[in-house]
């Protein structure tokens, strides 16, 4: 007796997230898996999706996101992450998580980077319990942020953590992984925890060990200091035992463009001692809280947000200093709390970054910013479209492993990632040929192109950048947690 299945996507050619050559296959799903690969022609379902001329990829892993509140609150109109074809996000990076910690007030930035009022959560297991109740758009795997427990557990930020305190912070830790925490994060280039020293993060994150989770990390400095702050990351997965993955890697500053060769040198020779990878996004221009001591090496500053001044949102720092008859440090003071986007990047070290084949893709978007760095829109057909197909930097295969298995590998998520049997039916439906981003620091919301279907969990949740179901994804608990 012949199953009828639940979809077929049909006539497609399928890039399997592996990085091997496309191959021509339908897709059967059932539920929320896919159970069959081959010609499918003849094959009862109770809908077919064709997707002839086109190609049919895992759906993208989002590894670097801020995305855990706007997860919880799904957009009116167009999603930024189910546009451009991401079906899983990790949250939680750059040591910020939105729990555990309850408070009525904005936390120290960059914490506000996740926007004010959510701040509601005593433990890391009630935000993933009421993540699961509302249902999220894509599937989410969560990080909890050093900074984040920092803030819950201290009194004052600017000084190493007591030796009861990080003993605190580790229990909280430890609970937020058998909750379903994927692992931890750290943003020690920022206020909140610039005063912790190495032993105090290793201390933190010790439960990570005996839990197999990861840590990613906003390393001390990407700037002059990078090669410093590096061996430290280095040296505290090495300690940890466990996946070590680099955030946004890239060099900032006219004096270190270039570096790029010394700091994936350094990469490479740690990756053959532990285990290493790193994400970047593709823009040579970054997005976080506007900082003064930023501004010397950028060539230009916009700013995204201003609670200050909201009239400053979107405009170049440089040119309000200058009509304000200002300078642009004095402005950026006068404009906080406030967020800016920095061109201090060179596109070559992008380019090499990105080709690096440990270098997975994400994003890094702000939701909540007013007018945001153009990423939060366009980051995955940028790198289908702009760097695999018009400048050729790599395969498009290549591409999608980037961007899908080798994510999925690396940060365990076991059963997404790649088009097989049995894993779960993840999928983006998109055009080689008109694939890219729209989005840019003037238009930064625009809606990307050549993005035809995108299915989470089996059920068609976007189809021509427009939403159809928004409730699709799951929580991706760590070991299987409840």
């Amino acid at each position: 007796m012949t199953t009828t299945l639940d979809l077929i996507i049909e006539g497609g050619t399928v890039i399997d997230g592996t990085g091997a050559p496309r191959r021509r296959l339908d897709l059967g799903i059932a539920g929320d898996r896919i159970v069959r690969l081959g010609d499918l022609s003849g094959v009862p379902a109770a809908r077919r999706f064709d997707a002839s001329g086109r190609i049919v990829a895992p759906g993208f892993i989002d590894v670097h996101t801020h995305d855990d509140r706007l997860l919880l609150d799904a957009p009116q109109g167009p999603h930024p992450k189910l546009s451009q074809g991401v079906t899983t996000v990790v949250t939680g990076n750059c040591g910020i998580s939105l729990a555990p910690l309850q408070s009525s007030g904005t936390p120290p930035a960059p914490l506000d980077l996740l926007g004010t009022g959510a701040w509601r959560y005593e433990s890391f297991g009630d935000y993933l319990d009421e993540l699961e109740a509302c249902g999220p758009a894509v599937n989410a795997a969560c990080l909890v942020g050093h900074s984040t427990l920092r803030v819950r557990r201290m009194n004052r930020l600017d000084r190493v953590a007591t030796a009861r305190e990080q003993q605190f912070m580790a229990a909280d830790l430890d609970a937020a992984l058998a909750a379903g925490a994927i692992g931890m994060s750290t943003g020690l280039y920022y206020p909140p925890a610039r005063a912790a020293d190495t032993a105090e993060v290793i201390a933190v994150g010790a439960p990570l060990t005996k839990a197999h989770g990861i840590i990613t990390m906003h390393i001390r400095d990407e700037g002059d200091a990078i090669a410093d702050a590096l061996a430290e990351a280095l040296q505290i997965g090495h300690a940890l035992g466990i996946e070590t993955v680099l955030s946004h890697h890239k060099l900032v500053g006219k004096a270190n463009h270039g570096r790029s060769v010394e700091t994936l040198a350094m990469i490479e020779a740690a990756g053959r001692k532990q285990s290493v990878c790193l994400d970047c996004y593709p823009y040579n221009a970054s997005s976080t809280m506007l900082l003064p001591a930023r501004i010397a090496q950028s060539d230009d500053v916009r700013v995204t947000w201003s609670k200050a001044d909201p009239t400053a949102a979107g405009r170049s720092l440089f040119a309000l200093a200058r009509e304000r008859g200002t300078s642009p440090e004095a402005l950026a003071e006068a404009l906080q709390p406030a967020g800016a986007i920095y061109f201090a990047m060179s596109e070559d070290d992008v380019s090499r970054i990105l080709r690096y084949p440990a270098t997975m893709v994400g994003s890094d978007g702000l939701a909540h910013d007013v007018s945001p760095h153009p990423r939060l829109w366009g980051t995955f057909p940028r790198v289908l479209g702009h760097y695999a197909r018009d400048r050729g930097l790599f395969p498009l295969e290549t591409a999608v492993h980037k961007m899908t298995g080798l994510s999925a590998g690396r940060f365990g998520l076991a059963g997404r990632g790649i088009v097989a049997e049995n894993h779960y039916a993840d999928i983006v439906v998109f055009d080689e040929q008109s694939v890219g981003d729209s989005a840019t620091f003037d238009q930064p919301t625009a809606v990307s192109t050549g993005i035809e279907a995108v299915f989470v969990n089996g059920k068609l949740a976007c189809q021509d950048g427009e939403s159809r179901d928004l409730h699709a994804g799951s929580v991706l608990r760590h070991g299987g947690a409840r």
